[in-house]
């Protein structure tokens, strides 16, 4: 038995003595978490009404939320609505050219193929939104509505691309023809009032409805018909005064913070909204992943207010959006600083009940002794410096809503946005520092360490896991945070974090429960995670029981198992739920597969197949879907199967999933060298995935060539120095009797101590 194979014995010894020690509540104890209590009625009786019917009580509320943008955000086109130049004008972008112009009443673009000279003129369906940037979206067949990638910039009155330099021809996913451009099942959900996708599979047609164009009363309130029975017979002890929902304050903040969430988040519909159920029963909520969030938290890719505001301070002590925002103009309630100083004044006064004070302070925030810059300057107002804007759309600038605190330092050495920095860019960094430093001698970062502790634990740096352990100990860590370090747990085998990941699964907040049992999974022995599973099936969160139903198949795949029905009726009815997606059905393609015993090998075997099919009619590109149906082409003919991936693989030429896909397959078929050739390219393209690396070290390692597949190992491992099967294969390669290969050897050896000196590994190393 080699070292590296005794040491992982003694690693599973160790997690399952700990499991057995820490996970106490075992499958015996349903879990008891139940939704949190939003001030949510269970009544579905409640419907749609006409939006103008708000008008005749709330005639104030309504007339400032005429002309506001969630009012103007999806219109039909006209006069008034239309902002873009429709007078033969025309843009040019890669491969085609757009001419806008209009007859009559009705408003239309031609679109020509420059390379084939072919050209389709269609009507504009509707308009998408008001300011800085209008869009448009286009009726193509069977109700499809896509958005065009070419928007109007109204701040500079001319037309403008969205995806301007990313080379978006028509085989790109952002080209305006592919599924992430259909807003049926991508936009208009946040465009409109009661919105229902309606998807037919049979007719493949999109006959999509809502109840109004906009966003109006009803998409916050909720359907309006029991409020409006409530009002004209003027029952005093209806709850919530016939709404299902009260998103007013003083009252219910985290229901008001979860309407808003609603589209103001990154998020994945689980099926079907619900109007009376929270948040959480309705979506699943992206955490602070590196590709969304920078390491500080700020908002990255395009995430919009939620998940950045739930890691503020000011979320921690009640505030919530209508503190700041008038919710009908969707506008601050008053002028620049203003809007800041209702709590952070020297009087210490508060606009309302409900917000709790952290400490009383004197300090006048909108003095020059506070920020230091020119009274009325871009510099003296609070959103430049705590709530840093981030440009996405082209023109659409958005503030981040996690009210940082700027930390230029940090910033250089963690590799952050900063507003000094951005603010002062002409100026030298250095110099930056120092005047900071200087106006604020008393400086302590404001997270607790955070940001350093995730910096630390992505790069592998020494001392992470004793970081991790010391945030994950804090008492006044936001939940979202919390959530987030624990995903990097996962890449750090320790008993003391195990520990924590277990005891993580009782969190109140099912953010921490997801990601505990993503954690749990990744240690866990199979009998143990079987209850962990168990326990969190019975969850009173969807978000959370999804999760775990979806752990749940993946460990009867790995088992070779079939997948009972109660793990599996949940996730149909979300999938079936939103067919209008290829995901979908992929998805419901694997669950088909996962259930042989309920169905005929043939009923089987069409769903699985007509699944697929439909997938890649809504997403010819959509790559799990391509290597699904390869795979089952190859189970009856390797040869056929190959050659469907070659054949994607030529389409689609850089595509790394499709070569990686190739080379398995060209391995299992016996042509380990094939594979190799299709494997590189796939690193090639993609060359920051550990997993192809390793895959590619193992398969020149096999072939002889150890030399080479120690490059690769350590080329990968310089850019990802945490990655601990990099480094572990790296050490089981090097030869312990050339000098230098074990010198290197050591060296990794006590890296990796310094970074997880817990590691249960190592001990078979020393």
């Amino acid at each position: 038995m080699s070292l590296y194979r005794w040491a992982l014995a003694v690693f599973f010894v160790l997690s399952i003595a700990l499991c057995a020690a820490v996970f106490s509540f075992s499958a015996r104890s349903p879990a008891s978490h139940s939704p949190p209590n939003i001030g949510l009625t269970t009544d579905t009786s409640a419907e749609w009404v006409q939006e103008t019917t708000c008008q005749q009580c709330h005639a104030e509320e309504y007339q400032q939320w005429h002309g506001s943008h969630h009012q103007r955000a999806m219109l039909v086109p006209d006069q008034e609505s239309v902002r873009g130049a429709f007078t033969e004008s025309e843009f040019r972008y890669e491969n085609e050219r757009y001419e806008f112009f209009q007859n009559e009443e009705q408003y239309f673009v031609r679109i020509e193929s420059l390379s084939t000279a072919q050209s389709e003129v269609y009507p504009i369906a509707y308009t998408f939104g008001w300011e800085p940037l209008q869009q448009y979206l286009i009726e193509t067949d069977k109700g499809r509505l896509q958005v065009l990638g070419v928007a109007w910039n109204t701040e500079k009155d001319q037309w403008f691309h969205l995806y301007e330099g990313f080379n978006v021809e028509d085989k790109h996913p952002l080209h305006w023809k592919q599924q992430s451009q259909n807003a049926n099942t991508q936009c208009i959900e946040c465009h409109t009032t009661g919105y229902q996708t309606d998807y037919s599979v049979k007719t493949e047609r999109f006959e999509s409805k809502w109840v109004a164009l906009g966003v109006g009363c009803q998409a916050c309130h909720g359907p309006a018909s029991l409020h409006v029975d409530w009002a004209q017979a003027d029952v005093a002890d209806a709850p919530n005064k016939g709404f299902q929902r009260n998103v007013t304050v003083p009252g219910n903040a985290v229901a008001q913070l979860e309407s808003c969430a609603q589209c103001h988040s990154r998020r994945t519909p689980l099926g079907q909204v619900q109007t009376n159920q929270g948040f959480h029963q309705n979506y699943l909520f992206s955490l602070l992943t590196s590709d969304l969030y920078e390491v500080d938290g700020k908002i990255k890719d395009e995430v919009f207010e939620y998940g950045s505001f739930l890691q503020s301070r000011m979320y921690q002590q009640g505030v919530v959006c209508s503190d700041c925002h008038n919710p009908h103009t969707a506008q601050l309630k008053l002028p620049g600083n203003a809007t800041c100083t209702q709590c952070h004044n020297p009087v210490n006064a508060l606009p309302r009940e409900g917000i709790q004070r952290i400490a009383r302070s004197t300090t006048n925030y909108n003095a020059t002794t506070h920020h230091f810059h020119q009274q009325n300057s871009a510099g003296a107002e609070c959103v430049n410096c705590h709530m840093p804007s981030k440009t996405y759309m082209g023109n659409d600038d958005r503030h981040d809503h996690s009210f940082s605190v700027p930390n230029p330092a940090q910033a250089l050495q963690l590799g952050h946005s900063d507003a000094c920095l951005t603010c002062h860019s002409g100026d030298p960094p250095a110099s930056i520092v120092f005047a900071f430093n200087q106006r604020y001698p008393d400086y302590q970062p404001t997270d607790g360490g955070y940001a350093q502790t995730i910096h630390a634990t992505r790069k592998g740096q020494p001392g992470a896991v004793d970081a991790l352990l010391q945030q994950l100990g804090r008492n006044d860590l936001p939940p979202i945070r919390y959530a987030a370090l624990l995903a990097e747990a996962e890449h750090y085998p320790a008993p003391q974090l195990y520990q924590v990941g277990v005891q993580s699964l009782q969190h109140q907040d099912p953010l921490v429960r997801r990601q505990a049992l993503n954690f749990s999974a990744s240690f866990l022995p199979s009998d143990q995670l079987q209850q962990v599973l168990a326990y969190l099936q019975g969850d009173g969160v969807r978000a959370v029981r999804v999760s775990a139903a979806e752990h749940a198949i993946e460990q009867a795949q790995q088992m070779g198992q079939t997948a009972p029905s109660n793990l599996t009726d949940e996730l149909l009815t979300i999938q079936q739920e939103l067919v209008g997606r290829p995901e979908a059905h992929y998805s419901l393609a694997r669950l088909y597969q996962l259930q042989p015993n309920m169905l005929s090998a043939t009923e089987q075997q069409q769903l699985v197949a007509f699944n697929l099919e439909h997938a890649l009619r809504l997403a010819p590109n959509f790559t799990a879907a391509l290597v699904a149906s390869a795979e089952i082409t190859e189970a009856s003919s390797g040869a056929l199967g190959i050659a469907e991936l070659q054949a994607h693989v030529q389409q689609w030429p850089d595509n790394p999933d499709l070569h990686f896909a190739l080379s398995l397959a060209q391995i299992r078929q016996g042509d380990l060298a094939a594979g190799i050739n299709a494997l590189t390219r796939a690193w090639q393209l993609a060359p920051e995935n550990d997993y192809y690396a390793y895959v590619l070290a193992i398969g020149w390692h096999e072939l002889g060539d150890v030399s080479k597949a120690l490059d690769i190992l350590r080329t990968q491992l310089n850019r990802s120095p945490r990655n601990r099967q990099i480094r572990l294969s790296l050490i089981e390669y090097l030869n312990v009797h050339d000098q230098a290969q074990a010198q290197e050897r050591q060296l990794l050896l006590e890296q990796w101590q310094l970074v997880n000196p817990y590691d249960p590994l190592l001990q078979g190393y020393r």
